[in-house]
C-alpha cells in the first residue's frame, strides 16, 4: 500500500528531523528511544477509546452548597452543579465523577426555580465573579444564614445560645471601594468566537481573569460592583493604548508594557488609579498618565509602579506619584482613615462599619479593659474600639500593616493603642503577655485559613473573660472554636453580609469564659 509505505517514511524522516533538531538545543532533552519508536508514538500508536459522556436526566437541585454551586442527589451521590438554584430540574453532564460526589454543568431546562431572577451583568457564568446573581438578594441571605448556622453545627458540634438574622448590605450593587484588573494580549475567546473560524480582531483584554485560568483574561466593558465611574476610567485606558498601540501584557512571554490597572473610591468620593507597568518609564506611558489626568480631573491620586517581577505583587515595589496625592481619605464612623496603594481596608466600607459595630456590642467594653485585637491588619478595628477600652494591643504579621496602623492611630489621635508585627504563633507568648499584661478581651480576626493551632491554645491558656471571634470563613471559625469551647460557651453569632451575589460572608461570634 504506498499510501501506508509513503506516510510511515514522511513521519518516520519528521521523527529523525526532531530527533537531531532537539538533540542540538543546549539543555534539551534528548530521545533516548530510536526514531522509528517515536514514530510509533506519533502515528501507530493505538487511539484511546473517547470516553462516552455521562448525562443525568431530571436531575432537581434540592440545596445551595459551598464556593456558590448548588447541589442535586442521583443514586445517593451528591452532585455539584453551578449556576442553579434549589427547584430547578435539569439535564446536566458530569465533568467529573469521584467516588461520594460529581460535579456537572447544565445541558436543559426543564423547570425554572421560583428563587430566580434575571442576572444584571452580562458577564454572569463567564466571569465568575457574581455566581449569585440568578438568586434573589433576600434568597442569598437566607442561604447565607443557613450556611453559618450549618457549619458552626456540623464542623464545630457548637451550641450556640443565639442566632442573630444576618445583615444584609444596604448596597446590592456598586458596594466595593477596589477592583484591580489585569491586561492580556489576548483575551478570553467564546465558544461561538472559537468555531465560528473567522479572525479575531482587537484581541487585547483589560478585565478580570477567568475562574482557575492564570493566564486567560475576561475583557470587561461593564462592571457593577464599584462606583459605575470606574468602567468609564479603565475603557479609556484601553482604549487610549489600542490608539497609542501600547503593548498589553504578555504572560507567556513576561513583555508587554501594560501589566495591571488597580482603582480604588473612598466614601468621600476620592479616586485613586494605580498603573502598574512592565516595563520601565517612557514618553508612551507618560502619555498614557497625562491622559488620566486630563480626562479624569477627579483624579485624587493617580499613581505608578514599574513591575518586571515573575508575579503581580506590588508592595515590595516603589510607588510613583503621578499626579496628586500618595494617599486618598475615608470615611469611616467617626474615623478617617489614609487609604495608600498598598493598604489593607475592607473593600466594602459601609458593611465594615455594621461589621465592626457588631464586634464593639459584643466586645460591650466599659473603658477599663486590655484589649488584644489578633490580626489587627491596619488597626481598623482597634481603632474603631479605642475610644471605649483602656488599651488596645494590635498584633499582626505584615509589617506594612502595622505601619499603616500606627499612621491611622496617630492620624486620629488615638493614644492608647500599641501594634506589634510577627508571627502570631510566635509574638503571643509568655513574654509577651508578661510584657503588655493578660487581656479582658481578645478580638481576632485572622484570614480564611483561621488561627494556628498553636494560637487557639494559647488563647485557652490567656483564658480572658471575653472572646469576640470575626471570621470571613465560617468553617474554619468553627473548626477554631470547637477548640476553645473546652472553657467557653457560645452565646452569640451575627453573621454579616459584605459581598452580595456571592457565596462569601463574614460571621462575629460571642465566647464567654465559664465559671
Amino acid at each position: 500500500m504506498p499510501g501506508k509505505r509513503s506516510g510511515f517514511w514522511a513521519a518516520y524522516l519528521l521523527a529523525d528531523a526532531l530527533v537531531f533538531h532537539l538533540g542540538r538545543q543546549p539543555g534539551c532533552f534528548r530521545f533516548a528511544k530510536p526514531a522509528s519508536h517515536l514514530y510509533y508514538y506519533l502515528c501507530a500508536m493505538p487511539k484511546q477509546k473517547k470516553r462516552k459522556e455521562k448525562i443525568i436526566e431530571q436531575l432537581e437541585i434540592i440545596e445551595v452548597a459551598a464556593e456558590g454551586k448548588a447541589i442535586g442527589k442521583y443514586e445517593g451521590k451528591v452532585v455539584f452543579v453551578p449556576f442553579t438554584a434549589p427547584g430547578d430540574i435539569v439535564d446536566v453532564r458530569i465533568l467529573k465523577d469521584r467516588r461520594n460526589h460529581a460535579e456537572a454543568t447544565v445541558v436543559k431546562f426543564h423547570q425554572r426555580s421560583d428563587k430566580r431572577i434575571e442576572p444584571t451583568c452580562s458577564y454572569f457564568e463567564t466571569c465568575g465573579g457574581c455566581k449569585w446573581q440568578h438568586l434573589s438578594y433576600r434568597e442569598q441571605l437566607a442561604f447565607k444564614q443557613t450556611q453559618v448556622k450549618d457549619q458552626l453545627q456540623r464542623i464545630g458540634k457548637l451550641e450556640v445560645k443565639e442566632w442573630l438574622p444576618i445583615l444584609g448590605s444596604a448596597k446590592e450593587y456598586e458596594y466595593r471601594n477596589k477592583l484591580e484588573f489585569t491586561f492580556s494580549h489576548k483575551r478570553w475567546l467564546t465558544v461561538e468566537e472559537i468555531s465560528s473560524g473567522e479572525e479575531i480582531k482587537n484581541a487585547e483584554a483589560l478585565g478580570f481573569h477567568m475562574p482557575g485560568k492564570f493566564d486567560k483574561i475576561l475583557d470587561i466593558d461593564q462592571c457593577y460592583l464599584m462606583n459605575l465611574k470606574h468602567n468609564e476610567i479603565r475603557n479609556s485606558i484601553r482604549e487610549y493604548a489600542k490608539k497609542n498601540k501600547i503593548s498589553f501584557f504578555n504572560v507567556y512571554e513576561f513583555s508587554g508594557a501594560l501589566r495591571n490597572v488597580m482603582i480604588r473610591v473612598s466614601e468621600k468620593g476620592e479616586w485613586m488609579v494605580l498603573m502598574i507597568f512592565g516595563e520601565p518609564f517612557n514618553a508612551q506611558l507618560k502619555g498614557m498618565m497625562e491622559h488620566l489626568k486630563t480626562s479624569f480631573p477627579d483624579i485624587d491620586s493617580l499613581l505608578y509602579v514599574i513591575n518586571q517581577k515573575k508575579n503581580d505583587t506590588y508592595h515590595d515595589l516603589a510607588i510613583e506619584v503621578y499626579h496628586g496625592k500618595d494617599h486618598i481619605m475615608e470615611d469611616f464612623g467617626h474615623l478617617q482613615f489614609k487609604i495608600g496603594p498598598k493598604s489593607f481596608f475592607q473593600t466594602n466600607t459601609q458593611q465594615a462599619i455594621r461589621l465592626y459595630t457588631v464586634t464593639k456590642d459584643f466586645a460591650a467594653l466599659t473603658g477599663n479593659e486590655l484589649v488584644y485585637d489578633l490580626y489587627t491588619g491596619t488597626g481598623s478595628i482597634a481603632c474603631f474600639l479605642a475610644d471605649k477600652a483602656r488599651k488596645i494591643v494590635g498584633v499582626e504579621y505584615v509589617e506594612d500593616a502595622i505601619k499603616d496602623a500606627k499612621i491611622n492611630a496617630a492620624f486620629n489621635g488615638i493614644t492608647n493603642t500599641d501594634f506589634y508585627a510577627g508571627d502570631m504563633k510566635d509574638v503571643l507568648n509568655d513574654e509577651f503577655i508578661k510584657t503588655h499584661g493578660i487581656p479582658d478581651v481578645i478580638i481576632t480576626d485572622p484570614p480564611r485559613a483561621g488561627m494556628h493551632e498553636d494560637v487557639v491554645k494559647k488563647i485557652l491558656t490567656i483564658a480572658p473573660k471575653r472572646i469576640v471571634y470575626v471570621s470571613c470563613n465560617p468553617a474554619t471559625q468553627a473548626r477554631d472554636i470547637a477548640i476553645l469551647a473546652e472553657k467557653y460557651e457560645v452565646l452569640k453569632s451575627q453573621p454579616v453580609d459584605m459581598f452580595p451575589h456571592t457565596h462569601h460572608v463574614e460571621n462575629v461570634v460571642l465566647l464567654e469564659l465559664r465559671n
